[in-house]
């Protein structure tokens, strides 16, 4: 069974940036397709970005550009740089795993792994 833990989350004026890590155990993540989501209060689940088995990622329009997808496979983690944040960025963001597919999946409910969360808050 595959375990995500997000880390890195915190308070950040805007403009400023932040980079979030997902640690993966149990399998190898690098045989998943590694999702960001983001919930702010009173949201539903929004897809942020991911990537995929063949390390191609994969942006919602509200972060390209500015928010960045790595893999670090000798560590089992994923990454989120986020760049140029504004307050309109602050939520809890999840990493979340599921088995790959050829188009790429944005739909929360379809995922399968997910870690706890971690918040990220923009001051304006």
């Amino acid at each position: 069974q595959l375990q995500l833990v997000e880390s890195g989350g915190g308070k950040v004026q805007a403009g400023g940036s932040l980079r979030l890590s997902c640690a993966a155990s149990g399998r190898t993540s690098t045989n998943y397709h590694m999702g960001w989501f983001r919930q702010a209060p009173g949201k539903e689940r929004e897809f942020v970005g991911v990537i995929r088995t063949t390390n191609i990622p994969a942006y919602a329009d509200s972060v390209k550009g500015r928010f960045t997808i790595s893999r670090d496979n000798a560590k089992n983690t994923v990454y989120l740089q986020m760049n140029s944040l504004k307050p309109e960025d602050t939520a809890v963001y999840y990493c979340a795993a599921r088995k790959p597919t050829v188009v790429v999946v944005t739909t929360a409910s379809e995922y399968d792994s997910w870690g706890q969360g971690t918040q990220v808050t923009v001051s304006s």
